[in-house]
């Protein structure tokens, strides 16, 4: 068994803050912050989940309005302990190449692609994390037989909650955060509707 590196022992007895993620540099690309600890995204990334983010956030930025930007796999600094990395995130924040997170009151919406090595946490704990947050809007895509199925979330705001606001299969229409509509179907490769 091979020691621990030194870089990954929290800096202090209540774990790493979300400012420690940005002064990390020996940490692999996709790492996120979950309660003041260091979740690494180890295993190789499906050709689908790739395609997938890029699809959605190519669609999504055609019909953003103006003030609105489309980013992809950047954290949102939720609080002290929590840094998660969303796959997709609408924000209103002006473009700064140098950012490395947003906030939530930056943020629109959400999107996590679930992933088989991090389904348990984009299907209930980044969600609780996001609604916690008090962002507006969250999606869940599942890969159902090759094809996207979106699941899709608005903020309860008196419960700090996401409800449910539907199932989408083939084709999106939302007003939420703005006008909307995605073929799905064509957002899987070698699928043209």
């Amino acid at each position: 068994m091979t020691a621990v590196p030194e870089w990954m022992r929290p800096p202090r007895p209540e774990g790493w803050f979300s400012e420690d993620l940005d002064k990390i540099a020996e940490a692999p690309r996709h790492t996120e912050l979950i309660d003041g600890a260091l979740v690494f995204m180890m295993s190789p990334q499906r050709v689908w989940h790739a395609r997938m983010i890029t699809a959605l956030v190519n669609s999504l930025t055609d019909q953003a309005p103006a003030g609105v930007e489309v980013d992809r796999e950047i954290t949102i600094r939720l609080d002290k302990w929590n840094r998660p990395e969303p796959d997709l995130l609408v924000t209103t924040a002006p473009y700064d190449p140098s950012r490395t997170f947003y906030t939530p009151e930056e943020t629109l919406l959400v999107v996590e692609v679930v992933s088989p090595e991090s389904a348990h946490r984009d299907r209930t704990v980044k969600l609780r994390k996001y609604a916690e947050a008090g962002i507006a809007s969250c999606w869940r895509i599942e890969d159902e037989n090759g094809s996207p199925v979106f699941h899709t979330y608005e903020l309860d705001g008196p419960t700090q909650s996401y409800a449910p606001t539907g199932i989408h299969r083939h084709e999106l229409r939302t007003s939420t955060p703005f006008a909307i509509e995605i073929d799905l179907d064509a957002l899987v490769p070698g699928r043209k509707s």
